[in-house]
């Protein structure tokens, strides 16, 4: 899956914030549901635009985000 499949940001979209592409989900919202004690499921339950394929993949690619973010 493409990086443009998983997210995006667009100013005119949730004011520019990080979302699951293709949806108004800001990928924060499953952060804080997976920090809260949810599951995957109960996130994907709440937000049903939001394709598990993405969620997966938001998961895989954000330790690589955190480390180009911390060595810059």
């Amino acid at each position: 899956m493409e990086k443009e499949e998983i997210v995006s940001r667009n100013p005119n979209v949730m004011s520019g914030a990080l979302v699951f592409a293709g949806t108004r989900v800001p990928v924060e919202i499953l952060i804080q549901h997976l920090a809260a004690g949810d599951s995957l499921d109960e996130f994907l339950d709440d937000f049903p635009t939001v394709t598990r394929e993405q969620a997966i993949a938001f998961l895989k690619i954000a330790p690589e985000a955190i480390d180009a973010l911390v060595a810059r």
